[in-house]
């Protein structure tokens, strides 16, 4: 499968990132390892995590996620093979922060988990306003040269605060914010298209999009509010259903029909496709559903299918 160059690191990655805020939440570690084997052997190698993830389920205190991938990579010997990204700055107990003390504290944490001694790209999940942007990016220094991150990423930062902390690396010599990760997709344009997408191509940045079938929507399991017990995110689909909503899934069927693939292939082949994102992530629970994203690796848009596309989700 075609790598591509993640931003101006020397990262390269299959098109699609793989979510995992599933693992310990909606499957097992037994699930986990089967879908992760697979979606590997169908030539996919970058995997994105979170400390945080997932600690929203009754019983869990965070780190499952981690620790599911941590034991699935010891088990493969592949970890030069993977892509690792995780993140620091979400509560995980003691409220949002991005202190040094507190980062340099978690990554340790992160990296036992995961079985490893270095991540490859680790982001700043939250924004933390009371500290200091130098702050942060001094504990990153001094993370990168111990070797214990390699790249450094931002994720939900305000557009203005992304770009004062892309501006004050450049000044002083710290390390820079390499990647972007942020909401995005068919359905939900507005928020990175008005306010960060021109800081990302000023700066090179790779970006790398979650909620990229927003919640399942995309996928066009869910057309009637009768749909919405189908799953354990069907509350979250409610939103969408609308006259935009309908608009967009009737394009998606469209252009899914004429290429004999399925809709989550083509919403996941429109975020493939546009020049400011590097990569979607997604995530699934059955084997079954990687064929999306398979189907959408190797699926060539045309200028007709993105403008219906575009014109179908114009906002």
């Amino acid at each position: 499968m075609e790598k591509i160059t993640l931003g101006k690191t020397d990262l390269d990655i299959a098109p699609i990132v793989f979510g995992g805020n599933v693992f310990g939440w909606t499957i097992d570690e037994k699930k986990s390892f089967e879908i992760l084997d697979q979606f590997v052997a169908n030539g996919f190698n970058f995997i994105d995590t979170a400390d945080v993830y997932s600690r929203w389920v009754p019983g869990n205190n965070g780190g499952e996620s981690e620790t599911i991938i941590g034991n699935w990579l010891k088990k493969q010997h592949k970890r030069h093979d993977i892509v690792i990204a995780t993140k620091v700055g979400s509560d995980m107990g003691q409220g949002k922060s991005l202190k040094k003390d507190y980062i340099i504290n978690e990554v340790e944490h992160s990296l036992s988990r995961l079985q490893t001694d270095y991540i490859d790209l680790y982001f700043s999940h939250f924004d933390d306003e009371s500290t200091p942007v130098e702050e942060t990016l001094s504990a990153y220094e001094t993370l990168i040269k111990a070797g214990k991150v390699r790249w450094i990423g931002a994720s939900n930062f305000s557009a203005d605060r992304l770009k004062e902390s892309l501006i004050y690396s450049t000044k002083h010599g710290l390390p820079s914010y390499q990647v972007y990760q942020t909401g995005y997709n068919l359905y939900d344009r507005a928020d990175f298209e008005q306010e960060h997408e021109k800081i990302c191509k000023d700066y090179g940045l790779g970006v790398v999009v979650y909620y990229s079938l927003a919640s399942g929507f995309l996928t066009g399991k869910y057309r009637s509010e009768n749909d919405l017990n189908k799953s354990q995110r069907g509350g979250g689909v409610k939103k969408f259903l609308n006259e935009r909503g309908f608009k967009i899934l009737a394009a998606l069927d469209q252009v899914a029909a004429q290429h004999g693939v399925e809709l989550a292939s083509v919403a996941l082949a429109w975020l493939i496709q546009h020049p400011s994102i590097t990569a979607p992530i997604a995530s699934v629970t059955d084997l079954n559903q990687l064929k999306s994203f398979t189907e959408a690796a190797n699926l060539i848009l045309s200028a007709e299918d993105i403008s219906l596309l575009d014109q179908a989700s114009n906002y």
